[in-house]
């Protein structure tokens, strides 16, 4: 995958790094206050992504997924162990959204919801499929007559 830098509104910029931290082991590489002392935003490192995350600010456009009733987008991350991944995760109080399982396409993978409202697939790479399988699969799948 290539790399992205995601800056993510949420409600609690503060407490969303230290659980990014937690939960994903991202790793803080700067912060902004603005006078009076309330973070603007942190700066994470997460695997080789920049994560910005920022409170938000309604009056100029930037809302959380709990103002605007959920998120349409999902953040993948890779990792070596999902299974490792995802009991870290959901200890620190991820909501399941989809449980870890073998993914037609040779994935291990599973979403969850983070506290502030932001969606996350962790992929841990298993098997290589050949493309003509991984259509077929999603072909059987979605015409509804078979699970994958």
């Amino acid at each position: 995958m290539a790399e992205i830098a995601i800056h993510l509104v949420v409600t609690d910029p503060d407490q969303a790094a230290a659980w990014y931290a937690e939960a994903l082991g991202a790793r803080e590489t700067s912060r902004v206050a603005i006078p009076g002392g309330a973070t603007l935003t942190v700066e994470l490192r997460l695997s080789g992504t920049v994560l910005a995350v920022a409170g938000e600010m309604p009056e100029r456009g930037m809302r959380s997924p709990a103002s605007l009733g959920g998120t349409p987008a999902a953040l993948h991350v890779p990792v070596s162990d999902v299974d490792a991944a995802w009991a870290r995760a959901t200890a620190a109080g991820a909501t399941v959204f989809e449980p870890v399982h073998d993914a037609f396409w040779g994935d291990r993978t599973g979403q969850f919801l983070d506290p502030f409202g932001h969606r996350w697939a962790l992929d841990q790479h298993v098997r290589d499929v050949p493309h003509e399988e991984v259509v077929a699969q999603a072909a059987q799948l979605f015409s509804g007559s078979g699970k994958a």
